[in-house]
């Protein structure tokens, strides 16, 4: 049996080493958002107890829980891509699926739009929509990897998902196009 073929292999190996590593260009940007939004509610709390002259040391350490609370919520996951793979770095740990051997894509939508994808090892994998747009690199390496799934027969659902998703990329890049050019 193939080493590649095995789903404990695939779940425990580090990504392969072969090829050019893409990664999510808005990640940086996004943590110190969540940094400043943590710190801000911290000062907040803190300032507004202080003014009224409740603030006991018991208090602040609830105040700093609760700030290191939201910036658990609004960490951002680091997502790395290469080929055949795809990962996601996020504050409980990483996930990685193996884009070539995709089994399914689908799009989940609501508040928060996500795009759920499903190796042939069980492997999940959820991805913001707006960090593939982001991230032209990223986007390029998924859809090439999910091209060779769909060629090995591997992907059995999510082609139209994809394409929603590329046609949802191509209308935001045209429009930073005519923004930039001045057509707008």
């Amino acid at each position: 049996m193939d080493p590649r073929d095995d789903p404990r292999a695939a779940a425990e190996a580090p990504p392969p080493p072969t090829g050019e590593i893409a990664h999510d260009l808005r990640w940086a940007q996004d943590l110190r958002s969540s940094i400043r939004c943590a710190l801000a509610l911290l000062a907040l709390l803190v300032l507004t107890d202080g003014v009224a002259g409740t603030l006991t040391f018991p208090r602040a350490l609830l105040w700093c829980a609760l700030a290191a609370l939201l910036f658990l919520v609004l960490c951002p996951a680091r997502i790395t891509a290469g080929e055949g793979w795809l990962s996601s770095h996020g504050p409980l740990g990483i996930r990685r699926v193996r884009t070539d051997r995709l089994v399914s894509v689908r799009c989940l939508d609501g508040v928060g739009q996500r795009l759920v994808l499903r190796d042939a090892f069980g492997a999940r994998l959820e991805i913001d929509p707006h960090v593939l747009a982001a991230s032209p690199e990223l986007w390029h390496r998924l859809d090439e990897d999910a091209r060779t799934s769909a060629r090995r027969g591997t992907l059995t659902c999510g082609e139209s998902a994809l394409r929603r998703v590329s046609e949802r990329i191509d209308r935001e890049t045209a429009r930073t196009v005519f923004k930039v050019s001045g057509l707008d």
